[in-house]
């Protein structure tokens, strides 16, 4: 028998799956994320080990040998007889000595072939194989597409799928936000996906279109943005469209032809512009993002002192009252102060007692 993922399984989200992958890492029992492709699975099993103080070791299973994960044999000299060779790649003592925790990462799992499939059986259920045995601070987590997905796969023998805790990821724009925002992902990336969150994933597995939209696939359009002083517009446009699709790269090409227009958030931040002519809603979400971005930096990199960041903060909190709607406001404020934590005193801001008398209860409800 063959075990394969349905369509109407339970999903989680990426915050879910962080949740249940820190239970997991407790008990020691090995959890396999399913998944479309590039929805960042491999970045939450990162961003989890990162946060633990951890190491990941990567390997990609549909490139590898059953020998990777069993060894070769060779004729041991001392014993008389055939030995084992452990793989260079699997953990040993003195790697997972230097970390409280090391993440064992088998990627494409199901894209594997069965006889490699079959090598883990044992390595995944029982933390051995042959005579190889995983430290005590190592971790499995195994990741996969769905058969559904269109990609290579190998519909996964049920006694391998068995000694697994199986989650499968959905794309959910709140937390690809939250992170993207924490990792910098560009300004008009964040801001457009803001105001369009359907243009989050756009992937279909029936369509013939080679490029498409993932969060993965956004990511490389803000790296396209962070170095494009050397790169021409038609240039610019042909990579974001071989990056998302082309529909969504006319649309994304329009939005910054506005954003460009818009206000310098430094000079809102410092007060030498209180108003905002452009009402185009989708630059005002990428100017949103701006300003946030520029406190975040401002705090971080010590270029200004304690008055003077809370004086460019009372001008954010009123520029978005005077100029935005609620929905604009409460996910400004919502970056500031609960994703960025930025340490903001309220007796410090002029204009924090309207501001909280207006929108405090918005951002009670908005959440962590």
């Amino acid at each position: 028998m063959a075990y394969s993922v349905v369509s109407d399984n339970l999903t989680v989200t990426s915050v879910q799956a962080r949740k249940a992958m820190l239970k997991a890492f407790k008990s020691k029992r090995p959890l396999f994320l399913w998944g479309p492709p590039g929805i960042g699975k491999s970045e939450v099993v990162a961003d989890v080990t990162a946060e633990l103080g951890g190491h990941m070791i990567d390997l990609r299973m549909a490139q590898m040998e059953p020998t990777d994960i069993r060894g070769i044999p060779y004729f041991n000299k001392d014993l008389n007889k055939m030995d084992w060779a452990a793989p260079v790649d699997l953990p040993d003592e003195d790697l997972a000595s230097q970390y409280p925790i090391v993440v064992l990462f088998l990627d494409e799992m199901n894209s594997a072939s069965p006889a490699v499939q079959a090598a883990g059986y044992q390595l995944i259920l029982n933390r051995r194989v042959g005579k190889y045995v995983l430290p005590d601070n190592v971790v499995i987590v195994a990741a996969g597409n769905r058969d559904s997905d269109k990609g290579v796969t190998y519909r996964m023998p049920m006694p391998l799928a068995n000694r697994f805790l199986h989650l499968e990821m959905r794309p959910d724009f709140t937390a690809w936000q939250n992170w993207a925002v924490n990792k910098g992902i560009h300004k008009d990336v964040v801001g457009y996906l803001s105001f369009a969150k359907q243009d989050l994933y756009d992937f279909d597995s029936k369509s013939s279109s080679r490029a498409f939209a993932t969060p993965r696939s956004w990511c490389f359009v803000s790296d396209l943005l962070d170095d494009e002083a050397d790169t021409d517009t038609d240039t610019l446009f042909n990579l974001v469209a071989g990056s998302v699709g082309e529909g969504l790269a006319v649309k994304f090409a329009a939005h910054r032809k506005t954003s460009g227009k818009m206000p310098d958030p430094a000079d809102i931040l410092s007060g030498k512009v209180t108003t905002l002519s452009v009402k185009e809603i989708s630059a005002m979400y990428s100017l949103t993002i701006s300003m946030c971005y520029e406190l975040k930096d401002a705090l971080e990199n010590q270029k200004v002192n304690n008055k003077k960041f809370h004086e460019m903060a009372d001008n954010f909190f009123t520029y978005i009252m005077a100029n935005f709607e609620t929905e604009l406001v409460v996910m400004g404020a919502k970056i500031a102060l609960k994703t960025y934590k930025l340490p903001i005193e309220p007796s410090q801001l002029k204009h924090f007692d309207e501001f909280h008398k207006k929108y405090g209860k918005y951002i009670v409800d908005a959440g962590n």
